[in-house]
C-alpha cells in the first residue's frame, strides 16, 4: 500500500504548491505553475506504476493541478484568463519537445554520461507529446467550457464543488482516452492498455476529489495580478 498513501500525499504536496504560488505571486503564480506542470506531468508520465493492484502511469497528480489552476482562473478572473493558461500550457509542452528533441541530436563528448539516459527519457517523449498535446487542449477547453456553463447554472460559492468537479471529472474522461490511445495503443498489449486507462481515469477521478478543498481555500485569497 505505500504507492497508494505516498500517491495521497504527494497529491496534497501539489496541491499546496499550487496554493502557495497563488497565494505568493498572485495570477502570475497560477500561470507560471500551469507551464511548470505541462512539462513534469509529461516527464513523470513514462514512469508506470502498480496501484490498487493494475498498472498506472504517474503525472495524475502533477497533471490535475492544472485543472485546479484553470477552474481558479475561470472562478476568480474569467473565461479568457482560463483559455489563455491553457494556451501556454500548451506552447510551454511544445518548445519543450522541440528543444529536448534538437538537444539529442548534439554529438555527444566522449567523456559524457547523458546522452544515453536523456535519449531513454526524450526519445520517446514526442508519441507521449503529440498524445498529452491532443489530449491537453481537449480536455482543458472542455473544461473551461463545462466550467463557465456549470458557472451559470451553479453560482453560488457553496456550489463551486459543483463546478470544479463536473467540469474535471467529464474533461479527465476526455483526457485519458485521447492521451492513452495516442500514446499507448500498439505499445502495451490491450489488456495493459485497458489497465492503464482504467487505472489512469481512476487516480485523476480521485485527484479531482482531493483538489476541491484547496479550490475553496484559493477562492479566499484576495484577488491579485
Amino acid at each position: 500500500m505505500f504507492n497508494e498513501w505516498f500517491g495521497l500525499l504527494f497529491a496534497i504536496i501539489n496541491f499546496t504548491l499550487v496554493l502557495t504560488m497563488y497565494r505568493v505571486f498572485g495570477k502570475t503564480g497560477l500561470f507560471v505553475w500551469i507551464g511548470f506542470s505541462t512539462v513534469m506531468a509529461n516527464l513523470q508520465v513514462v514512469k508506470t506504476i502498480e496501484m490498487f493492484g493494475l498498472t498506472a502511469t504517474l503525472g495524475n497528480a502533477m497533471y490535475g493541478t492544472a485543472f485546479l489552476v484553470t477552474d481558479i482562473l475561470n472562478e476568480k478572473y474569467g473565461k479568457e484568463e482560463a483559455k489563455k493558461a491553457v494556451w501556454l500550457g500548451f506552447f510551454t509542452l511544445l518548445s519543450m519537445t522541440l528543444i529536448m528533441q534538437m538537444v539529442l541530436l548534439f554529438k555527444p563528448h566522449e567523456t559524457d554520461f547523458a546522452q544515453e539516459p536523456l535519449s531513454t527519457l526524450f526519445s520517446i517523449l514526442p508519441r507521449i507529446a503529440a498524445g498529452s498535446l491532443a489530449a491537453y487542449l481537449v480536455s482543458q477547453f472542455t473544461d473551461v467550457y463545462i466550467f463557465t456553463y456549470l458557472k451559470k447554472k451553479f453560482p453560488k460559492d457553496g456550489q463551486f464543488w459543483i463546478r470544479n468537479n463536473g467540469s474535471t471529472m467529464i474533461s479527465q474522461l476526455l483526457d485519458t482516452l485521447v492521451f492513452t490511445s495516442i500514446a499507448f495503443l500498439g505499445v502495451f498489449p490491450m489488456e495493459e492498455w485497458i489497465q492503464i486507462f482504467i487505472t489512469t481515469y481512476l487516480l485523476k477521478f480521485i485527484v479531482a476529489i482531493l483538489d476541491t478543498p484547496f479550490g475553496y481555500i484559493a477562492k479566499r485569497f484576495p484577488v491579485k495580478d
